[in-house]
């Protein structure tokens, strides 16, 4: 019959009463060193299980020494490191160092993924069964979760949710890819979690960059800011966390070929990401993420209530403006774009989520008046909603609000079986109808037709991702400002057919001539 696990080899009963050399004990004072302990202790008892060779002693490069500083020297401290280059076994390393030597620790390893932080407590549990007896503390309960030592101390795992750590009084956190946990839950477990840091704990975070918006690179930009107040550089950022960065050209075993190589395999985004820590996005956006990278929007230069604009409205130009309505009960937003043409640029918008649909379309009735007023000439000014699902409680509200109060022009869709006297208002959104309009949007984007001014926007365009057949926002992100620019797009789509300077704008390089396709003024 096997034995019990708690009576295997692999690890140390809790509590034993045991006789040691002197220089077992020597080594004991060594590793316990409050200040040099944890170098001392990955140089000469920490054991990694490579991939191809097995069980190797840790025989850190020049960059991983720094990092170990990093983690033990400050209390926050954030790093951004290229992929396989040994941050999680280098954390492993420690984390297994505080657990024995800081007495009473109790430490959270939070991950994105489940397999994740599994990967973490895996290392940490192999480095444990390598390390001499005479060295490492006993344990009172040994599972793939967890570890309980007998000097108090406790290494839990867990995935990165909104709740993680909530209630625990934490020593050590410690964040693995925390740029890869979703933005939404992110951003929850951060508030949840630095309360109970407040008091005293630590935090180590690490990962590869992904988006640059998520909270990873929130956290990054601040500890980075390290100026004081006289202009001098200071050790910590303006959040109180230690940055730290290695570089793919610090591992010895990297050099120019290995990356051109790499950038073969991997191409050049992938490569820029992971490898040269850009924060490019790591999700299949509709825009490409080294664009996206580029785009930086403008602050409004007038606001009337929620409504941003970010450009004089001009005579002689003509103007759309697209409603995407929602409910208004505190759920999606709605949400309302105003394109320029033929300039092709982005001038204003609204968005919010608790107003009713009759005041959405109050609100769509204020900007066109403003941009008549502006231009002169209603005709100038061309609105729509899309008229799906909701839509129809917002034609509802249009007819009752009475389209004679709407300055400008009515634009919808002609019906598809091409009878002008048969129609339905505004314009039906299908998935077809939707791709269309992001293949052009696409296009106007990246061929840098389209200006875009609003930072909302943009940042919504960082989560607008493939999702089956089409594109949608990621999970816990939305897309209202992107679905209310791609009507504003189809819109544009059937005026350029009767306007030749319009028509040179919205054309793609590739585009075959097509015949002019009606539209409904109403």
């Amino acid at each position: 019959m096997a034995a019990p696990a708690m009576e295997t080899v692999l690890i140390k009963k809790p509590n034993m009463q045991e006789s040691y050399t002197e220089h077992q004990i020597a080594e004991i004072i060594r590793c316990a060193d409050p200040v040099t302990g944890p170098q001392y202790f990955l140089d000469h008892y920490f054991y990694i299980q490579h991939p191809t060779r097995g069980r190797l002693q840790y025989n850190p490069y020049e960059y991983q020494r720094r990092l170990v500083d990093t983690y033990h020297n400050y209390r926050y401290s954030i790093s951004l490191m290229p992929r396989q280059t040994g941050k999680s076994t280098t954390a492993a390393g420690y984390l297994l160092w505080y657990a024995m030597f800081v007495p009473d620790s109790a430490i959270l390893v939070a991950a994105h993924k489940y397999t994740g932080s599994q990967e973490i407590m895996q290392r940490i549990r192999y480095a444990y069964e390598s390390v001499p007896n005479f060295i490492r503390a006993g344990v009172t309960s040994y599972n793939k979760g967890s570890i309980d030592f007998d000097n108090g101390s406790r290494i839990v795992s867990a995935t990165t949710t909104e709740t993680t750590g909530r209630g625990m009084s934490i020593s050590l956190l410690y964040c693995d890819e925390f740029a890869f946990v979703r933005p939404s839950i992110a951003s929850e477990f951060w508030t949840a979690i630095a309360p109970t840091l407040a008091t005293g704990g630590k935090c180590i975070i690490t990962s590869t960059p992904n988006s640059d918006e998520d909270q990873f690179a929130q956290i990054w930009r601040q500890a980075n800011k390290r100026l004081d107040e006289y202009g001098n550089e200071t050790e910590l950022g303006a959040n109180g966390f230690r940055a730290y960065r290695s570089k793919w050209e610090e591992h010895p075993d990297r050099d120019a070929a290995w990356a051109s190589e790499m950038r073969a395999q991997l191409g050049e985004e992938r490569f820029r990401r992971e490898m040269e820590c850009e924060f490019i996005i790591f999700d299949e956006t509709l825009i490409s993420p080294i664009f996206l990278t580029e785009m930086a929007g403008i602050d409004p230069i007038l606001k009337q209530g929620q409504v941003r604009w970010y450009k004089k409205p001009e005579k002689g130009r003509v103007y759309i403006v697209a409603l995407d309505p929602s409910l208004g009960t505190g759920g999606d937003p709605s949400a309302i774009q105003v394109l320029e043409l033929p300039s092709m640029k982005q001038i204003g918008e609204w968005q919010h989520n608790k107003t009713p649909v009759q005041q959405q379309i109050k609100i769509l009735s204020e900007i066109t008046k403003y941009l008549t007023e502006c231009t002169g000439v209603d005709t100038d000014v061309y609105y729509s909603v899309e008229n799906n699902t909701l839509g129809e409680a917002a034609l509802v509200s249009i007819e009752e609000f009475g389209e004679q109060n709407i300055k400008g022009v009515f634009l919808s869709e002609p019906s598809r079986a091409g009878n002008s006297r048969r129609y339905r208002k505004g314009f039906t959104t299908t998935n077809k109808s939707k791709l269309s309009a992001c293949s052009k949007f696409k296009n106007l984007i990246e061929t840098r037709k389209l200006h875009i001014a609003s930072k909302s926007l943009i940042s919504e365009l960082k989560t607008f991702v493939a999702s089956g057949s089409g594109y949608a926002a990621k999970i816990g992100e939305t897309d209202d400002l992107v679905m209310s620019m791609l009507l504003a797009i189809r819109m544009a789509t059937f005026l350029r057919e009767f306007d030749p300077n319009l028509d040179e704008h919205l054309k793609d390089s590739s585009e075959d001539m097509l015949m002019p396709m009606p539209f409904i003024m109403t």
